[in-house]
């Protein structure tokens, strides 16, 4: 069963890692396929997020909280 746990802990570190690496590719993807599916607010919304970086959206939701 231990053996089990540090696999799925392991798992998900790496998830958790690349996500990292990624993070800014992937809401890039996804803002494009929001623009592309919606054009009103949310779509507005999206391409605001594209334009700031991982670290910067990081530091706004320590400051404001969740949004």
């Amino acid at each position: 069963m231990v053996e089990y746990i540090i696999i799925v802990v392991l798992v998900a570190l790496a998830a958790l890692a690349v996500f990292a690496v990624f993070s800014d590719t992937i809401r890039a993807k996804l803002s494009g396929a929001v623009t592309e599916m919606d054009s009103g607010q949310h779509a507005a919304d999206a391409q605001a997020a594209v334009s700031k970086s991982s670290k910067s959206v990081l530091q706004d939701l320590d400051k404001d909280g969740m949004k």
